[in-house]
């Protein structure tokens, strides 16, 4: 009999899908409701990357110049992101989070926290942190040890 294969990559990709669409729908209902996915993911490098530029942000997320650009000019009209003179490149603009990119954040990190929390009330907390360092284990075995980039699957 030939096993079947894992299934534990999709149960991790619908665990995540879950968890995005519960934080998604809190963050309509609380004022947030223009921010889509693929922009946690600019917000969570810009929350990293205090001086970036949409360059680098574009390098980051694996899509052109140009279609980062349009991002930041989306993320700007609705107060997420403000641009700036950089530090030390007089032709390039830093891309910050302003304080409504921040609050969003803030909340994200908040919702995140509450579904965990609801996992160890489920499971138990000795579960969650368990999982956690499984997690944490695989990813550096998979990644040698070298930081990994959170960034969409396009």
């Amino acid at each position: 009999m030939t096993p079947a294969p894992s299934d534990i990559p999709a149960l991790l990709a619908m665990a995540f899908r879950l968890i995005m669409d519960e934080v998604h729908a809190a963050l309509a209902v609380e004022g947030f409701g223009d921010v889509r996915p693929a922009h946690g993911f600019v917000f969570q490098y810009l929350s990293h990357h205090p001086t970036a530029t949409a360059v680098e942000l574009g390098q980051h997320l694996g899509v052109t110049k140009q279609a980062a650009v349009q991002l930041v000019d989306e993320l700007e009209h609705r107060g997420y992101v403000t641009r700036g003179p950089h530090p030390t490149d007089r032709r390039s603009r830093t891309v910050t989070l302003t304080e409504r990119g921040w609050a969003c954040v803030r909340r994200v990190v908040e919702l995140w926290g509450g579904i965990e929390n609801r996992w160890a009330d489920r499971v138990g907390r000795e579960q969650v942190a368990g999982l956690r360092t499984v997690l944490l284990t695989l990813i550096g075995d998979m990644s040698g040890g070298a930081p990994v980039a959170l960034r969409p699957v396009w």
